[in-house]
């Protein structure tokens, strides 16, 4: 049943962006490679993150049957192989998961529980697993992550009660950084032999990529995942940082890319969403910012380049949909979907109604990946089942 309660992902942005972690970027210098390079050339699962949630207002509510069209949608228009169904609430995360899995998809299932007791975190994680393992036994492939930057998400790890007042302390500066980096590799070893104890297949967990914050036993699990929002001009720089990730002879998973739809976003890495004033209402852009879906889709395809070039194990843009950042074609001023990471485009029946039925349409980004994903669909499967 579902018991869980938790945070959007526009929070967890904001407050990686606000201690400086979400465009963390080790210079090149430092990313030497000391890991074997894996013979096969090629991503083995290309897919796209799909956040489940309560929504943030009632015309965002979750819907099974929005849910269902959109992982159609995903497989036969998107045409990617794999889902990475995260966010809160058992329910909404399984209902997704068995969904992908009936419809012949890779599923990667990672609860994103925050801001309940630790005891809540651990049951839901038992719970998605016990899932996985299920979906997994029928004979779906699946890969499951028992969770997300969890120093942001679980509390005790970082003074705290809320997200917010963790991030909070830490710029603050009275974090006590070593007992933090302990609490915190006590809570990932509890995750994971819970993870262990329910799923029997791949297991993984999505780490921020700054390594010096958050270090990760990755001796604790199969597959490296790591949540990747930097910016190079040059694909050999990305290729360089990444290797540093190959060092534990592991198949290193890429659980979060993106960027906005804006010139200059790229650039901005994981810190793109922080264009919108807050104070006011409604919200409105900072600034005059040019919109270019163009911009999106470039960067991806180019990041998408890098990582077939080097053979990783999977890779799940970041995100199928914002919902609650809607686009505005007639008021730019209040284009929230400019600080949105979506492929796609939410749009209201009536824009200054909160309660607003909506539809999302296709981005740029979204054609471009169909297209890159299309033509290795037609090269044939690569997947297999965990």
């Amino acid at each position: 049943m579902e018991n869980t309660k938790g945070i959007s992902r526009a929070g967890f942005l904001a407050g990686a962006a606000a201690v400086g972690l979400a465009a963390a970027v080790v210079p090149a210098g430092q990313a030497a490679a000391t890991g074997r390079e894996p013979e096969r050339r090629g991503l083995k699962h290309r897919g796209v993150v799909y956040t489940v949630g309560a929504g943030e207002t009632p015309g965002t509510a979750w819907s099974a049957a929005r849910m269902r069209e959109d992982v159609r949608v995903i497989r036969d228009e998107l045409h990617a192989d794999t889902v990475d169904v995260t966010g809160d609430g058992v329910d909404r995360l399984t209902a997704t998961a068995a969904e992908a899995a009936e419809r012949g998809l890779h599923v990667w299932l990672q609860p994103t529980l925050g801001d309940v007791p630790e005891r809540e975190i651990l049951d839901g994680i038992a719970e998605c697993g016990r899932f996985a393992e299920r979906l997994r036994r029928h004979g779906a492939s699946v890969d499951f992550s028992v969770g997300c930057e969890f120093w942001l998400f679980v509390p005790g790890i970082v003074p705290g009660e809320t997200v917010l007042d963790r991030v909070g302390n830490l710029q603050k500066g009275t974090v006590d950084m070593e007992k933090m980096r302990r609490r915190l590799a006590r809570f990932t070893a509890k995750a994971a032999a819970v993870g262990r104890s329910v799923f029997h297949g791949r297991l993984s967990y999505a780490a921020a990529q700054d390594e010096e914050f958050e270090p990760v036993d990755w001796n604790l699990f199969d597959v490296v995942g790591i949540d990747y929002y930097s910016y190079h001009r040059r694909h050999a720089d990305y290729v360089r940082e990444l290797r540093r990730y190959l060092r534990w002879g592991k198949p290193l998973a890429i659980t979060e890319f993106g960027t906005c739809a804006y010139v200059g976003a790229p650039e901005a890495g994981g810190m793109g969403w922080d264009i919108v004033d807050y104070t006011k209402e409604p919200h409105e852009i900072k600034g005059d910012l040019v919109r270019s879906e163009r911009t999106q889709a470039a960067y991806l395809v180019d990041l998408l380049d890098v990582f077939e070039s080097m053979g990783l194990y999977a890779a799940m843009v970041f995100e199928f949909l914002t919902a609650d950042a809607p686009h505005r074609p007639d008021n730019p001023r209040y284009d929230l979907d400019l600080a949105s990471y979506g492929i796609t485009k939410a749009i209201k029946d009536r824009p200054d109604d909160p309660a607003s039925d909506w539809h999302w349409e296709p981005k740029e980004a979204f054609h471009a990946l169909a297209r890159r994903y299309g033509r290795r669909a037609a090269s044939g499967p690569r997947g297999d089942h965990g």
